[in-house]
């Protein structure tokens, strides 16, 4: 896993053996046990590392008007029981725009302003609770609705 994993040296002296991943990935998901032996003692810590991830199609610039899919998948082992979608933190209610999928979201005719931040929430049956956040951009024409643009003769027109 290097170089993404770190152990900061100095914190070890302190008792801290943290172990440190940057960036996390998928296929980092799973237990993880430290051993540390001092003296005659030995202490041992478990801790799993769960992963969620969000990821969009199709990949490379998304272009307004043109459909995406953005899709929110855990490590998480419990039977998925819902999956909630906000956008810039107000829930989106399914539509004829947004169309709620399993663990997915589908954008038909995406615009200017579904920019921003979306997060997916992941609920289980064993009540956990995960969420991850993309944030999406696209390209496209953010300008005036009227395609007539008048501007004084000498002046600056946008």
């Amino acid at each position: 896993m290097r170089p993404r994993v770190s152990v900061q040296d100095s914190a070890l002296r302190n008792g801290n053996f943290s172990l440190q991943i940057n960036p996390v990935r998928s296929e980092d998901a799973g237990l993880y046990e430290a051993l540390v032996a001092y003296d005659t003692k030995v202490q041992s810590c478990q801790v799993e590392l769960g992963v969620i991830t969000v990821t969009i199609s199709p990949s490379g610039p998304l272009i307004e008007n043109e459909p995406l899919l953005l899709s929110c998948n855990s490590s998480h082992r419990a039977s998925l029981v819902e999956t909630c979608w906000f956008h810039n933190e107000r829930p989106v209610p399914t539509s004829r725009t947004f169309c709620s999928l399993h663990e997915a979201l589908s954008i038909l005719r995406p615009a200017m302003s579904d920019a921003g931040s979306w997060r997916c929430q992941l609920r289980y049956s064993d009540n956990e609770i995960i969420s991850a956040t993309y944030n999406l951009q696209i390209l496209g024409f953010d300008g005036p609705t009227d395609p007539v643009v008048y501007a004084a003769a000498g002046s600056a027109a946008d």
